[in-house]
Formats: structure tokens, sequence, C-alpha cells
């Protein structure tokens, strides 16, 4: 996709959400192929924040260890995926519960922008673990 057509189908998906894409997520850029941007909605007691994906973006295979997460698809469409099972599309209204200690990844479709609310449990010692990037030609595979 072209720098015009890219920054038309943000702009576009930013037109259609209610919450904000957010600035560049460069603290976790090192996670994720592609561009993706953070939007803290709220740090008080329950970590929540709208993440955005550029097409083609997705996280690396991480493992959230000691509490779960919940992803609320918010816009455009976008794949999760748990270690050893099938990816699963995703769309707008689409829930899905991480449970501690899942390897898994998620990310935007290859011809789409997404977005995702990431709800964090606010559990006391909880961290993730980066893993390894999710396979070009797996991924690849997903239409």
């Amino acid at each position: 996709m072209d720098e015009a057509k890219l920054a038309q189908a943000k702009a576009s998906l930013g037109e259609t959400m209610v919450f904000p894409i957010g600035e560049p997520n460069e603290a976790f850029a090192q996670y994720f192929i592609g561009n993706s941007y953070l939007a803290p909605l709220t740090t008080d007691r329950v970590f929540v924040s709208n993440v955005t994906f550029e097409p083609g973006c997705r996280n690396n295979w991480h493992t959230h260890h000691g509490a779960g997460q919940i992803l609320i698809v918010v816009g455009g469409r976008g794949w999760y995926q748990e270690w050893g099972k099938p990816a699963q599309a995703l769309k707008p209204g689409d829930v899905v519960n991480i449970p501690p200690e899942v390897k898994h990844w998620h990310g935007a479709a290859k011809d789409s922008w997404f977005s995702h609310i990431a709800f964090s449990e606010p559990v006391e010692g909880a961290t993730n673990e980066w893993l390894e990037p999710v396979d070009d030609e797996q991924y690849g595979a997903l239409d």
C-alpha cells in the first residue's frame, strides 16, 4: 500500500472510531513487525489502552504471566492466534479472553488497519514475556 493510500486508510479508521488511535508505540516497537500506535485510556487501577495496528502489523508471540488480558475489537480487521491452534479472524465487536500463561499473538490483517481495546488484569507481579516474531510465511498464508 503506498503512503497516500496508507494515510487515507488511517484517517478513515480514525473517523469511524470513538477512541483515539494514539501515538507511535515506540516503547514496544521491538516486539512488533510493522507500526503500531498506543492510546492509553486509563491507568487508574486497571490499565486500558486502544492499540492500533497498520495493515500487516502484528506483535510477536508473547505470554502474560500471572494475569490475563482481554481484547475488544473496535475497528478494522485482524487476527488472534494461540500457540498450536488456528488463527481466528477478528472484526469490530469481537472479544478475546486470554488466560494467563497462554502463548499468543494478535495483529492486523494484511490489507486492513486494526484496533482493539486491551485490558490487563491488575495483578501484582504480573509480567509479559515477549517471544519470537510470527513467521512471515505463516502470517502470509492468512486471508
